[in-house]
């Protein structure tokens, strides 16, 4: 092959992941042919999804891990900028760490997140399963700094907020990128950083929440 064909071979790959990853951020997996991807990819081959990638499967795959790398590269690195520092010292400074690098993987198509949110909703094992237990590093130490900054909380309601967490940055996330990716008008409040700050002041209230009272015991079944 020469180095043309491979440049050529490249850029057509690049090409339908791009469009794949619009689609099913768009419609889910389940609503895109390989078919459908490879004509809104321009080519004329049916097939060029099996000839690039071997299978959907195998797309989707790479689509997760292509932007979950950038991710967990910058969120590492914000974290390590913290701990050289003595940190994190606050709840707040972790959940930027989760917030701003989330945005790593955001290009011109706006669609990273909302593809990551559609798969994990739909297909959680194939989600979990391309991460791989590598992906995700990031995320990992920030829940670590998180249980030792809310001693006041049980480890089940730890894991509780977590999962609202979890919840919570995905969809606001995807929420944005599906505004953003309209360009027949202006976004004030999803172009704005300062919605990005208020978003992480309220995922730190929510964490930071004291927690509940204990329901109150009914005597009638005590006795």
């Amino acid at each position: 092959m020469t180095l043309r064909e491979a440049k050529s071979r490249g850029a057509a790959a690049e090409t339908l992941k791009r469009v794949a990853r619009r689609l099913f951020a768009e419609r889910g997996v389940d609503g895109v042919t390989v078919r459908q991807i490879a004509e809104a990819a321009g080519q004329k081959n049916h097939a060029a999804v099996g000839y690039y990638f071997g299978s959907k499967e195998a797309l989707i795959r790479e689509l997760v891990v292509d932007g979950a790398r950038l991710i967990d590269e910058a969120r590492n690195a914000w974290l390590d900028r913290l701990e050289a520092q003595g940190g994190p010292r606050a709840v707040a400074e972790v959940v930027d760490a989760l917030v701003y690098p989330s945005l790593a993987a955001q290009d011109r198509e706006n669609d990273y997140n909302r593809f990551i949110v559609m798969l994990s909703t739909t297909h959680r094992d194939l989600f979990m399963d391309a991460l791989g237990g590598r992906w995700n590093s990031g995320y990992l130490r920030c829940l670590d700094h998180l249980r030792r900054l809310t001693p006041g909380l049980t480890a089940t309601l730890q894991s509780q907020r977590f999962v609202f967490l979890g919840a919570s940055l995905g969809s606001v996330l995807a929420m944005r990128e599906a505004e953003l990716a309209d360009a027949s008008r202006e976004h004030p409040t999803w172009g704005s950083a300062q919605t990005l700050a208020h978003f992480a002041q309220g995922l730190t209230a929510m964490l930071t929440a004291p927690a509940p009272p204990e329901p109150a015991l009914d005597p009638a079944a005590a006795g």
